[in-house]
């Protein structure tokens, strides 16, 4: 994985590059970042609505945080997204991390 300044200079180069902003939320979550994590995984669902995977590692960082309400709500979003994008693995594991909350 690329460290978090070449990520930057990446992002810099294109700052609408969805994977660079999740690969920059991820590093952060990493580094139990989560409230950078957060920003930047809301970033990447700016450009990439539909991926459930970023709503899922959203919703990590949140309950990192204690904040189990919003991660409830970002699971049921991904949920949605996952559908949109016809991705029954991404719906079927934001279920059941959802389950695993309830």
């Amino acid at each position: 994985m690329p460290s978090l300044e070449q990520l930057r200079k990446l992002l810099a180069a294109d700052p609408g590059d969805a994977f660079v902003l999740y690969a920059i939320a991820q590093e952060h979550a990493r580094l139990r970042e989560h409230e950078s994590a957060i920003s930047f995984y809301d970033r990447a669902m700016g450009v990439t609505p539909d991926d459930g995977y970023i709503y899922f590692h959203k919703a990590r960082s949140l309950g990192e945080l204690g904040r189990t309400h919003e991660q409830a709500r970002v699971l049921k979003q991904g949920i949605e997204a996952a559908a949109r994008a016809g991705d029954a693995k991404a719906a079927g594991e934001l279920r059941a991390a959802l389950e695993d909350l309830e």
